[in-house]
């Protein structure tokens, strides 16, 4: 019995230590706002890294952001062209609707159901699930999102990524203007 026990409290150690939501930053520069940081033309590098496997995917993403609405009413779309290293491409569109202060929803054309999208603290929170395309075939994934700025004002986007409700990945997008 306590080497059954034993063994299913060691078990618990790496599932315990996968987080479901990215850490904080240490050192944040000026707050963003989801507008802020996307309106506009934007360029981004990022990865998304398997933890078990150490499997990573490079790729660079231009980013065209519109605002249309009122203040408190506001559309923003968000049109993401992607390139990976590995020679796919990708054009993926997100709109996004506010719904109140610091309060927005989000759909793109791979997310199951509506993105959350809470401003808050000089950071951004965004949680969805999306139906990921990948060169071994299509995997319904959840992402936990944190971006912020950092002292030189680059956007940070750093992720989380579950599969089934286990932590499996991260991604990280760096954002420049």
């Amino acid at each position: 019995m306590q080497r059954r026990t034993l063994l299913l409290g060691l078990a618990s150690i790496p599932l315990a230590a996968c987080a479901t939501t990215p850490a904080p930053p240490v050192q944040q520069g000026p707050p963003i706002t989801l507008v802020s940081a996307f309106q506009g033309r934007t360029t981004g590098r990022g990865h998304f890294r398997v933890w078990v496997t150490g499997d990573e995917r490079r790729f660079t993403a231009r980013l065209n952001g519109t605002v249309t609405g009122r203040e408190g009413a506001r559309t923003l779309t968000v049109v993401e062209d992607f390139l990976y290293d590995d020679g796919q491409q990708d054009r993926l569109t997100w709109v996004f609707r506010e719904q109140g202060p610091g309060r927005w929803t989000g759909k793109r054309e791979d997310t199951v159901g509506e993105a959350t999208v809470i401003e808050e603290d000089g950071q951004i929170r965004l949680a969805y699930t999306a139906d990921f395309r990948s060169p071994s075939g299509v995997n319904r994934l959840g992402f936990q999102d944190i971006l912020y700025a950092s002292p030189d004002g680059t956007i940070i986007n750093d992720a989380v990524v579950t599969r089934a409700g286990i932590a499996v990945a991260s991604v990280r997008f760096v954002i420049r203007r």
